[in-house]
């Protein structure tokens, strides 16, 4: 008897279980179906000089395992994230700023027309002249990835500040709150969402100027990797960096939406 009690029990755990992966798998539906038909195209559609253009799923994969085994996909996985990250510290320069320049009028009306000029510029037009400040290397790389993320996270900061509820700038000064705390405790937080999601918006266009940066002026990286591959005529390389480019993007992105979910539960902006 308290068999049956037990595994009516576990029946409607069982049940969501197998509903949950049922969605899983209907999720990557779309994917699958590329996959299949990739590799369909490359074995019977294309011939065997064509095929090299696009090498089927199988071929991708043993390059991808070739690349793991050497330990060379992860060299340039190690520097590419490290050219990332260094270039975000630099960054998260345009909070602070863009703090300042939604909170006082007069400090956006000096600034704003250089950011204006200088915003629209691609980071890619930098690297003829990043090359001749600074050479070949992490510092070129780094500078190229900096213009990336610095504009989408000053723009994102200036707007969460300027869309703040005045009557919570109000009541805190009602309170006796200085212009400090006012700006510590009341505009960061409130503008908190924001700024995370020009982070957010930052890293993607960080992560995509890092590869073209690293295409011309880098000696390692899944730029380097790349370009390395395309001299070669090694398609299934070339492939493996691209996927492995977008997988480490994603991955990124749903790092800085966990954080803000965790961080900020209250706010529905990362609840997506």
């Amino acid at each position: 008897m308290a068999d049956a009690v037990a595994t009516a029990g576990n029946a409607p755990l069982e049940r969501s279980s197998s509903f949950h992966l049922l969605r899983r798998l209907r999720t990557l539906g779309l994917l699958i179906a590329v996959l299949v038909l990739w590799q369909v195209v490359s074995m019977y559609v294309l011939d065997k000089r064509t095929a090299v253009l696009l090498p089927s799923p199988t071929v991708v994969t043993q390059a991808f395992w070739e690349l793991v085994v050497s330990g060379e996909l992860f060299v340039h996985m190690r520097d590419s994230l490290k050219r990332e990250f260094v270039a975000f510290l630099w960054a998260l320069s345009a909070v602070p700023l863009g703090l300042a320049m939604g909170w006082s009028q007069t400090v956006h009306d000096q600034i704003d027309p250089l950011i204006e000029v200088l915003r629209p510029v691609p980071p890619l037009a930098w690297i003829p002249l990043s090359i001749l400040w600074f050479g070949i290397g992490d510092i070129q790389n780094q500078f190229i990835i900096f213009l990336g993320m610095f504009f989408p996270i000053l723009l994102n900061t200036i707007s969460g500040v300027k869309n703040i509820e005045p009557n919570l700038v109000r009541a805190a000064r009602c309170l006796g709150a200085g212009e400090g705390r006012v700006l510590r405790r009341v505009v960061l937080r409130a503008a908190l969402p924001q700024i995370i999601t020009g982070i957010r918006v930052g890293l993607g266009v960080g992560w995509m100027a890092l590869v073209a940066a690293e295409l011309v002026g880098a000696n390692s990286g899944f730029g380097f990797l790349i370009n390395d591959a395309r001299t070669l005529l090694r398609t299934d390389i070339v492939i493996v960096g691209m996927i492995t480019i977008g997988v480490i993007g994603l991955i990124i992105d749903r790092a800085i939406r966990y954080l803000g979910r965790r961080a900020m539960p209250w706010s529905r902006t990362f609840s997506a």
